[in-house]
């Protein structure tokens, strides 16, 4: 049963009626006793509640709601109403527990996709014996997580989270450092979900200026700008029926958060060049390897947009912090490296695999496997041992002393900023922030200079 509190009638009829239509059975309350007594009923499963009652419009009385409503059935998710000017209201209700919020005039289809979600989470914690760690095993008997490797526990748990969310269309945010493996989890959960037989959209938001932002993401009609000689689909409507992997979200400016936040609200957009809305049924995966609590604080990230995006949030250990996966690894990437180079024989000792597990790995899972395939090429013997490795280290020092700056005329400008951004990614092992840190660069700066010299992070 979901129950509907809102003191305008014609809202909770609307409601009742959309909802009705789709198999939920509903209880309708004008006021806030009304609905704490409703509350009672043992088989509440949702209540969508607006955050104004009477003549207020401070929300006072609906984050005073929310609050005995979770004290008396903490178990049962709450959806706000709101209105788009009163964001913030929605945005302290999401602090104080609520599972998601709507924007009034809702849109009935995302709607009806927050209620199910809602109600598919909660379900998913109710069944799923939250407090009971699957194994390996027993994970891969129920999900399909083929593509990340590991048995730590912290990685297992995480799993484990992202199977059971995976059915819902709830919006997943990933984080951990550059390299851990956030791209692989987000399509993970896509191959888990109802979804999978719909696209995968892999965006990777720090290499798209904020100029190109609305033609990139919702597409343009010719003559919409100079350059645009044909009509072109937009990512967004690419995805349509699937799931959106937008990297680097905290890497987007200011300008660009705002037109996200639209259509991660009510799912509509409109094309760069036409007036006509359009609606897309997508399901939200994004990604970042910054603290984006932080970039809030410091006023560089929406805070509206964060609790949008952040309805489940998966954190991906560093690699250094799970050494034990680390042979495992290890074993696999050498099997991969095998298969391309045509080097059935090769193998890695335990002494080299005992030596892997002592590195600390600032680029992580994606380093590993570049320092296996370098050794593979660099390496005569079936076997890499600790010297292959070693040789790889030992190289960037004898580069450096060749590394002055060439004569003059030798090289453009362009040439030698590339050399720099390459060595730059060799010496960090792929880590991304720490190369832009070293050039001097932000993120998004660095990102446009890999697609202009065509290298590959």
């Amino acid at each position: 049963m979901i129950l509907l509190v809102d003191d305008d009638p014609s809202v909770t009829a609307s409601l009742a009626l959309l909802l009705k239509q789709h198999g939920y059975v509903t209880v309708s309350a004008a006021t806030p006793h009304e609905a704490l007594a409703a509350a009672a009923r043992p088989d509440l499963a949702l209540v969508i509640q607006d955050m104004n009652f009477s003549r207020q419009t401070t929300g006072a009385e609906g984050l005073d709601l929310l609050a005995r409503l979770k004290a008396a059935r903490p178990e049962v998710p709450v959806i706000l109403l709101t209105a788009w000017g009163s964001i913030s209201l929605a945005v302290q209700g999401m602090k104080a527990g609520a599972a998601d919020f709507v924007t009034k005039p809702w849109s009935n289809q995302q709607l009806l996709q927050s209620v199910a979600t809602a109600l598919g989470l909660a379900m998913s914690r109710d069944g799923a014996g939250e407090g009971q760690p699957l194994s390996r095993e027993e994970l891969d008997s129920r999900y399909d997580f083929g593509e990340v490797i590991g048995s730590d526990p912290r990685l297992l748990r995480i799993l484990q989270l992202a199977g059971r969310v995976a059915l819902t269309d709830a919006s997943v945010l990933v984080t951990g450092e550059s390299g851990t493996g956030k791209e692989l989890v987000a399509e993970a959960i896509h191959r888990n979900s109802r979804r999978r037989s719909g696209p995968f959209v892999k965006v990777n938001l720090g290499g798209i200026s904020s100029t190109l932002f609305e033609s990139e993401m919702f597409g343009h009609v010719r003559g919409a700008f100079t350059d645009a000689r044909a009509d072109r689909k937009g990512r967004f409507e690419v995805a349509h029926g699937g799931t959106i992997f937008l990297d680097e979200i905290g890497d987007l400016d200011a300008g660009s958060q705002v037109k996200l936040l639209r259509v991660l609200q009510d799912r509509t957009y409109e094309v760069l060049g036409s007036s006509q809305t359009r609606t897309v049924d997508v399901r939200v995966i994004t990604a970042t390897n910054r603290t984006l609590a932080d970039s809030v604080e410091r006023g560089e990230f929406r805070e509206d947009l964060l609790y949008r995006i952040n309805l489940i949030t998966l954190h991906l250990p560093p690699l250094r912090e799970r050494p034990d996966d680390i042979p495992i690894l290890a074993s696999r990437f050498v099997q991969a490296v095998s298969h391309s180079y045509g080097r059935d024989d090769l193998a890695i000792t335990p002494a080299a695999l005992g030596w892997l597990r002592r590195q600390p790995w600032p680029g992580n899972v994606r380093q590993l496997r570049q320092w296996i395939e370098r050794a593979a090429l660099v390496g005569t013997h079936a076997a890499l041992d600790v010297a292959d490795f070693e040789s790889i280290i030992i190289m960037e020092p004898r580069d450096a002393a060749r590394d002055a700056l060439p004569a003059v005329g030798s090289m453009t400008m362009e040439e030698i900023e590339r050399a720099m951004i390459v060595k730059s990614m060799r010496h960090h092992g792929g880590n991304i922030t720490r190369v832009a840190e070293a050039l001097g660069l932000s993120r998004a700066a660095l990102y446009r200079r890999f697609e202009k010299y065509g290298i590959s992070p």
